[in-house]
């Protein structure tokens, strides 16, 4: 795997896949690749590269808390769900770091995002992939035979080379969602990057900060910030009454087994949209209960000892934020009685989730009009003009066709197999308009 962009003198040459994006996602399909080309005929060997704009791999390190543990149990890691015999297992990592044993003793599926973040990296340093990192997709276009179909992409990097695919992979992840009153800053910024602000943040001077959000992000946050700054004031300002503990039942987790993307893709827009937001509270706005109780319990110690330093504002919302050399002013409101408040704090930090990133700029005249609604098939190949036969995949921004599991590690392992699958059998019709499932559903750009 190269650690900076490739040597380009073969770009002429047309690769089966280009993926655009590697972190997780297409991380487990660089595997699935390699795992299909050790056990297949020289003539069906898969080609692909990968182009990642970060310059290494790296999974949300700006979140990487001391001690935060991960919210799905480690055999969806990514491979097990695809091939349990595969080397990249969580399990396969542990043995080869002496750990397996003592990981078993600790009796828990749940790892810290430490050891997690760890795998991952490992996986990525040992898979045999095509990989430049440091390098940025700007633009897919479609490339036309002589008969006028697009069955390839031209993929033009950001130093204007172009590399040529019968399918692209878009793993694009996903974009912090900012509200629009928000200015970022040093002192105002969103969680994804929290630890890398925190560092760079000037030397507090009110000794007091912000978080806006009621996600497990943000009371892990409030939790940190708690904890590593013992003379500083935490307000965790957000608009429900209080946190919403997680439902990780095992019946609600269902929604999250390989099995329920099949299910959910086959029913009709209307149940699928019930269902999804019936369990919603498996994955957005709520928090562990383990955690809730802890920070319960800090507050209530600190109202009977004394001094206070933790404050949950509820049904609450930042109307404005004004930010200065010494600090951001924050006016907090109350929709229980509609009084205002002005809080003088060092730093705010926007814990308020994310959104897939756009399609459009990327694809271009390949996609419709934003307004638009756009099909993604069971196998997430995106349906795009009708003169393409070249396959454009979806690795994230499928929530509303695929269910809970599109921006999640939940699925990724069985979701790789599943595109490799699907290229495969499409470049044995080449020539011939892919057909789509006959579960077609629609979703507009908006909706992702």
């Amino acid at each position: 795997m190269s650690e900076s962009p490739s040597d380009f003198s073969a770009a002429s040459l047309t690769v089966d896949i280009v993926g655009i994006g590697f972190g997780p996602a297409n991380l487990a399909l660089a595997i699935a690749i390699e795992e299909h080309n050790a056990n297949c005929a020289a003539v069906d060997r898969v080609t692909a590269r990968f182009f990642e704009k970060q310059d290494k791999f790296a999974w949300h390190p700006g979140m990487l808390l001391d001690g935060a543990t991960m919210q799905i149990a480690f055999p969806k890691d990514l491979v097990t769900f695809r091939n349990p015999q595969s080397g990249y297992s969580f399990f396969s990592y542990l043995h080869e770091h002496g750990r397996l044993v003592d990981f078993v003793n600790h009796q828990t599926f749940f790892p810290t995002r430490h050891e997690f973040n760890d795998y991952l990296c490992w996986a990525a340093r040992r898979v045999d992939a095509d990989v430049s990192f440091g390098t940025a997709v700007e633009a897919v276009d479609g490339n036309r035979n002589g008969d006028g179909i697009v069955d390839r992409f031209d993929v033009r990097l950001d130093d204007g080379t172009v590399v040529t695919a019968r399918n692209v992979v878009v793993a694009a992840g996903l974009v912090e969602r900012i509200p629009e009153w928000a200015q970022l800053s040093s002192r105002c910024f969103h969680n994804h990057q929290f630890l890398f602000h925190l560092d760079a943040m000037p030397a507090p001077t009110h000794n007091r900060f912000v978080v806006l959000g009621a996600g497990q992000s943000a009371a892990e946050i409030v939790d940190y910030l708690h904890s590593h700054y013992p003379n500083a004031e935490v307000h965790s300002v957000f608009s429900r009454y209080g946190y919403s503990p997680a439902d990780d039942s095992p019946y609600a987790n269902r929604i999250f087994d390989p099995e329920a993307v099949d299910a959910l893709h086959g029913a009709s827009a209307a149940e699928r949209e019930r269902i999804l937001a019936l369990h919603r509270s498996t994955n957005y706005s709520v928090v562990d209960i383990e955690l809730i109780n802890s920070l319960y319990a800090t507050e209530y110690q600190e109202m009977v000892r004394g001094p206070r330093r933790l404050f949950m504002r509820k049904a609450s919302e930042i109307t404005s934020a004004t930010e200065s050399e010494s600090g951001i002013e924050l006016t907090v409101r109350s929709n229980l009685d509609g009084l205002t408040e002005t809080l003088e704090c060092d730093a705010l930090v926007v814990a308020t989730g994310f959104t897939a990133a756009p399609l459009d700029t990327l694809l271009g005249e390949l996609v419709s009009d934003s307004s638009v609604p756009r099909t993604v098939s069971r196998d997430y190949r995106m349906a795009v003009t009708d003169d393409v036969t070249g396959g454009i995949y979806l690795q994230g921004g499928t929530e509303r066709t695929h269910g809970l599991t599109s921006s999640l590690l939940s699925n990724v392992a069985v979701r790789a197999g599943e595109i490799l699958a699907s290229v495969l059998s499409n470049q044995k019709t080449t020539g011939a308009l892919a057909s789509l499932s006959a579960q077609e559903t629609y979703v507009t750009s908006e909706a992702r």
